[in-house]
C-alpha cells in the first residue's frame, strides 16, 4: 500500500508553507497564479487527493481552534500558548481564529473552559488536562461531535483523546535521579514536590525519579513527597514543614515549574547551602539561582516547542484527516550554570530568526526576557 499524499509533501517538494499550499488548492486569495499552476501540478504528480475534512474546512469562513490552559505562575504557559500563535503564523494560514482559555489554578475552571469550547463548536481543543478523570467524559462529549483534542503537556488516558505532546517524563525524573544520586554520592535523605499525583506527567517523573535512586543508588533515603498543587502559599508552607521534620534533607527534586516558594522555604530555613536542588524549566527568577548554584540543575520541558508540535497535529489532522503521531514525545534539556549562558544565547538567536526568516528546521523555545 502506498502512503497518502499529504500537504505537507507538496509544500516541502516545493519549499513553501502548507498554508501556501491549502490556500493555492482551494483558490484563496493572496497566491500568485504561477505558485497556484506549480502548486496543482506537483499535486497531480504527486497523486495528492483532497480529503472530506479539507473539503469542510475551506467551505467555512475561519477554523477555530480552543486553547485550554493554567493561566500559571511562571512563564511556561505563556510559551506554550506563544508556541500555539507562532505555528499558526508559520503554517500561513490567514483563516485561524486561536480563542484562549485560561483557568486559574488546577482543576479550578477547567471544565467550564472545556464547556464553553464545545459550545461554541470550535473546530479543535488543545488542552491540559489537570484532572484528566474529571476531564474524560468532557473529552469523550467532543469527540463524539467530531472534535479533536490534542493534550499538551501531560495525558488523559482513556479519554478517547486525538493525540499528546508532551516532554519525556521518563527521561526527565531518571536524568534527575541518576544526577542527583551522583552529586551526593550515593548518600543522604532526599525529597520531591509536584502539583499532584493524579497528574499523569507529575507522577510519572516522581515515579522515574524515586526508582532510579533505588536501583542505582539503593542507599539514599526518600522522604515523604509533597503535593502544592501550584499554589505558592502551600508549595513554601509545606516545604517549610518538611524541612523542618527532616533537618538533615539534602536534596529536592522539584517536578514542576514551581521552584521558587521551594527555594525560599529552605533559604528561610537556612538549609539551601548546604541541599542539592534540581528544579524543572527555566524562566527569569530561575536564572540567578543557577547562577548562584543555588539551584545545581533544571530540567527544561521546552514549552514554546509543546505549544508549536501540538498546534501542528491538531492542524494536519483538521487539513489531512489523518494524524501521523498519536504520541509526541520531546527529549528534555538539562540546563547547568556551565551551559546556561551558551543555551539562553543560543536561544534568543532562535527566537530572533522566528521573527525574521527563520527555517523550518528551527525550533526556538526560548526569549530574550531571559537575558539580563
Amino acid at each position: 500500500m502506498t502512503r497518502k499524499v499529504k500537504l505537507l509533501d507538496i509544500a516541502e517538494a516545493l519549499d513553501i508553507s502548507t498554508g501556501t499550499v491549502h490556500r493555492a488548492l482551494h483558490n484563496h486569495m493572496g497566491v500568485s497564479a504561477v505558485t497556484k499552476s506549480r502548486v496543482h501540478q506537483m499535486a497531480k504528480s504527486l497523486g495528492y487527493r483532497p480529503n472530506l475534512a479539507a473539503r469542510y474546512l475551506s467551505s467555512k469562513r475561519s477554523l477555530r481552534v480552543s486553547v485550554n490552559t493554567l493561566q500559571g505562575a511562571t512563564s511556561f504557559w505563556d510559551e506554550v500558548r506563544q508556541g500555539i500563535s507562532e505555528e499558526a503564523r508559520a503554517l500561513s494560514i490567514e483563516n485561524v481564529e486561536i480563542e484562549y482559555r485560561t483557568y486559574p489554578s488546577l482543576g479550578e475552571g477547567e471544565e467550564e473552559a472545556f464547556d464553553a469550547a464545545l459550545q461554541a463548536e470550535v473546530d479543535g481543543i488543545i488542552t491540559f488536562p489537570s484532572h484528566p478523570q474529571g476531564l474524560q467524559s468532557w473529552m469523550r462529549r467532543a469527540t463524539s461531535s467530531g472534535i479533536p483534542v490534542v493534550c499538551v503537556a501531560t495525558d488523559a488516558p482513556h479519554s478517547g483523546r486525538l493525540a499528546v505532546v508532551s516532554i519525556d517524563t521518563l527521561a526527565s525524573g531518571s536524568l534527575a535521579g541518576d544526577l542527583m544520586g551522583s552529586l551526593l554520592g550515593g548518600m543522604g535523605k532526599v525529597a520531591v514536590t509536584m502539583s499532584a499525583g493524579a497528574i499523569t506527567e507529575h507522577a510519572e517523573k516522581c515515579n522515574a525519579f524515586e526508582s532510579t535512586l533505588r536501583k542505582l543508588y539503593p542507599t539514599i533515603e526518600l522522604a515523604e513527597t509533597i503535593e502544592d498543587h501550584d499554589v505558592e502559599v502551600e508549595a513554601y508552607e509545606k516545604c517549610r514543614r518538611l524541612f523542618n521534620t527532616h533537618p538533615d534533607l539534602a536534596g529536592v527534586y522539584v517536578t514542576t515549574e514551581a521552584s521558587i516558594p521551594v527555594l525560599n522555604a529552605a533559604r528561610d530555613a537556612h538549609m539551601l547551602d548546604r541541599m542539592t536542588v534540581i528544579t524543572t524549566d527555566l524562566f527569569p527568577a530561575l536564572v540567578p539561582e543557577i547562577r548562584s548554584r543555588a539551584v545545581v540543575a533544571t530540567i527544561y520541558q521546552r514549552p514554546r516547542t509543546q505549544g508549536r508540535m501540538a498546534f501542528r497535529v491538531l492542524h494536519e489532522f483538521l487539513m489531512e484527516g489523518e494524524c501521523s503521531s498519536f504520541q509526541v514525545t520531546l527529549a528534555p534539556h538539562l540546563v547547568m550554570r556551565g551551559n546556561l549562558d551558551f543555551f539562553l544565547q543560543r536561544q534568543l538567536q532562535e527566537s530572533s530568526m522566528e521573527k525574521g526568516a527563520r527555517p523550518r528546521s528551527a525550533s526556538p523555545d526560548l526569549t530574550a526576557q531571559y537575558f539580563g
